[in-house]
């Protein structure tokens, strides 16, 4: 089977960079999975993208080596199921609370005898290659968001869930749940303790952490915490800010 290159990063002990695509457009997530990225997250959840746009960047992304990772739009077995089977090496699923949720998404991500997946990988395998089923639960990453007091509360409970392999961190829903702003790249020392709890956590339990950020220099100071996994904006962040400073610019340089 195709291997996983965050799998392969992370047994090496190194760091991921991964990208993020919320456009729905397959020549837009080739040219980001092109930029070098090691993953990528088609997002279904706050992304504008549908089932079948999300194919045609899976397929997309594939013309690289580049990991092809799905954030579902809600602990729905069907969903996540279907994105697997369309060729996701990862799903990210958000609000999970508590261990139940957590062991209902893990099963959504195994077949039997470890989960409850449906066996149907029409893409997959011609992604993965014909082991497919053979190694597809020891391939395909399961990660769970902690983006609530909940799941803080709960948060061994839910790193102890076997088969579970990390945790992604929505640092804009756990600041609104924690009584603050919603944003990216936050120093407020209330949510930096959060991600404290939650690395240490991981350790305890052996699992990787991933985070979403707003910068460059945001992801580094995450890496430095110890996270193992770093978004840095995405997509349409990208063309809007690259598109305001060359507006701007030329703005300034044209004289009336």
């Amino acid at each position: 089977m195709r291997p996983n290159q965050v799998r392969q990063i992370w047994a090496a002990g190194a760091v991921a960079i991964n990208g993020w695509c919320a456009i729905p457009s397959g020549f837009s997530a080739e040219l980001m999975a092109h930029m070098g990225w090691d993953s990528l997250v088609v997002d279904t959840q706050h992304g504008l993208i549908g089932y079948q746009g999300m194919v045609d960047m899976l397929t997309a992304i594939s013309t690289t080596p580049v990991t092809p990772m799905v954030r579902v739009p809600w602990n729905e077995p069907g969903s996540i199921m279907k994105a697997l089977d369309a060729g996701a090496y990862g799903i990210i699923c958000p609000m999970i609370n508590d261990r139940s949720a957590c062991e209902r998404f893990v099963a959504a991500c195994r077949y039997a005898p470890r989960g409850c997946r449906s066996s149907g990988p029409i893409r997959a395998q011609l992604y993965g290659g014909a082991d497919y089923h053979a190694q597809a639960d020891d391939t395909v990453l399961a990660l769970a968001m902690i983006e609530t007091r909940e799941a803080l509360a709960n948060l061994d409970a839910i790193l102890s869930t076997p088969g579970l392999d990390g945790i992604y961190v929505g640092p804009s829903d756990l600041s609104l749940t924690l009584g603050l702003a919603p944003g990216q790249d936050k120093t407020d020392p209330v949510l930096l303790e959060s991600f404290g709890r939650i690395l240490a956590g991981c350790r305890r339990h052996g699992v990787k952490a991933g985070v979403h950020t707003g910068s460059v220099a945001y992801a580094q100071r995450m890496v430095e915490m110890g996270f193992d996994l770093v978004t840095v904006l995405g997509d349409h962040l990208f063309l809007e800010q690259a598109g305001n400073r060359a507006v701007a610019e030329l703005r300034a340089a044209i004289v009336r």
